[in-house]
């Protein structure tokens, strides 16, 4: 990437993609230093594809295949990015694990958002789980991809207060809403050279990020 240069930022998704459209809506209106070269999924049913190519983003899908054929899929998927000119990677909702070669490859380039306070909760169903805990706090975390699944550094979470009587779908909802405003800020971060990966750390302004920055969204509805 030149200076001045514009990063080119391939989304991967697995479904409807409202991350992706967040992050391609911000790349669009200038908030993000970015373009978006190409969203790819692993599905071709995925609804996102529709919504990027109603935007004029180039779409691709990399078929999954099947079960074990995780090196001819990652081949695949590297051939898409590689023509595409990718220089970096945003899963959004993409629903399958990297291995980790292909994370070794991209490290440092590619991230994810995850729907809990990280390292808590790690995996899926995590809005159940938290309800479940009776956890008063929830809420997101965009971070690095390591080949540790949901293990790499935290660079930015959303917090909010889980409402008494919550129920599941509420609860995604809300968290949902905040991952549409912190996954575009710290891509931009990123596309603005002002996040980094060093040493095996996020670094931000130059700063090492211990812990990640918290934006707290109580009594809001998102800024």
């Amino acid at each position: 990437m030149s200076v001045g240069a514009p990063l080119e930022l391939a989304i991967l998704i697995s479904g409807r993609g409202s991350n992706m459209l967040a992050i391609a809506r911000a790349c669009q209106d200038g908030r993000i230093a970015a373009r978006v070269a190409v969203v790819l999924s692993d599905r071709a049913d995925a609804a996102g594809l529709a919504s990027a190519a109603d935007l004029g983003i180039p779409t691709a899908v990399v078929a999954r295949g099947a079960p074990g054929d995780s090196a001819l899929f990652e081949a695949r998927l590297a051939v898409e990015l590689e023509s595409h000119g990718a220089q970096a990677i945003a899963l959004a909702g993409f629903m399958r694990i990297l291995s980790g070669a292909f994370v070794g490859h991209w490290l440092g380039r590619t991230f994810n958002i995850h729907p809990s306070l990280l390292p808590d909760y790690r995996g899926l169903h995590t809005h159940r789980r938290v309800l479940a805990a009776r956890d008063a706090a929830h809420g997101a975390s965009v971070h690095f991809v390591t080949a540790e699944l949901d293990g790499g550094p935290v660079v930015l979470q959303s917090r909010l207060a889980v409402a008494p009587g919550e129920d599941e779908a509420a609860l995604m909802a809300r968290v949902q809403a905040t991952e549409h405003v912190i996954y575009p800020r710290a891509l931009g971060w990123f596309a603005q050279r002002r996040l980094e990966w060093r040493d095996g750390a996020a670094w931000l302004d130059g700063r090492r990020l211990d812990a990640p920055i918290v934006e707290d969204f109580n009594g809001s509805t998102g800024r």
